[in-house]
């Protein structure tokens, strides 16, 4: 169940004013610190999906990989991006799990639980699901379909993730939403505040 873990932090944090919602301090650290403390121990490896200067993450001691389309094309330019270098890096490693940088409370067994689920399920890809609520970006994904990606944003412009996965086999593994989901993003500054109550009641 080796695979690269990487972690999507190209998003322009419109809702929160702009700038890098990751860095935010959260609990006296940034919010990324908490996802790295999470996600690390599950994968063979870190990387950050970032556009823009790349030393603001110099702190992390993680490769930070930027897209190959200048345009800001969403995260599905990221995951192309973690697929190449995960196959040019890793190559021995068949998978990438991907993860929104601003998910500071994800499951502990994320990843094992991702594998087990596109194993039982015979299938391609697998997306985490709580509540009943997909989760596009907390998934696994076969570094094979790099090229299948790659087409999908440079000929068709295919920017949504879900659309894209919709495309091939997909498994879900499942967690409850109570009492709090471990899959909760922030987006706005409420957001920001609930985090930081879940945080003390953590």
């Amino acid at each position: 169940m080796a695979t690269l873990g990487l972690i999507l932090a190209g998003g322009r944090a419109r809702r929160m004013g702009g700038g890098d919602k990751a860095l935010l301090p959260l609990g006296g650290r940034p919010m990324l610190a908490h996802v790295i403390e999470r996600l690390r121990p599950q994968c063979i490896a870190l990387a950050l999906s970032a556009n823009g200067e790349a030393g603001r993450f110099a702190a992390f001691a993680l490769p930070v990989i930027a897209d190959e389309r200048p345009d800001f094309s969403g995260p599905l330019a990221g995951l192309l991006a973690g697929l190449d270098f995960s196959a040019s890096h890793f190559p021995e490693e068949a998978d990438v799990v991907t993860l929104p940088a601003d998910t500071p409370f994800l499951p502990l067994d994320l990843v094992a639980r991702l594998f087990e689920a596109r194993r039982e399920a015979g299938a391609d890809i697998a997306m985490a699901r709580s509540g009943g609520r997909e989760h596009h970006l907390a998934a696994l994904w076969p570094v094979s379909l790099a090229e299948a990606l790659r087409q999908s944003l440079f000929d068709e412009d295919l920017r949504k993730v879900g659309a894209f996965a919709a495309r091939f086999r997909l498994a879900h593994a499942d967690w409850p939403a109570e009492p709090f989901d471990p899959f909760f993003n922030v987006n706005t500054p409420e957001d920001f505040s609930q985090a930081e109550s879940l945080l003390k009641r953590a």
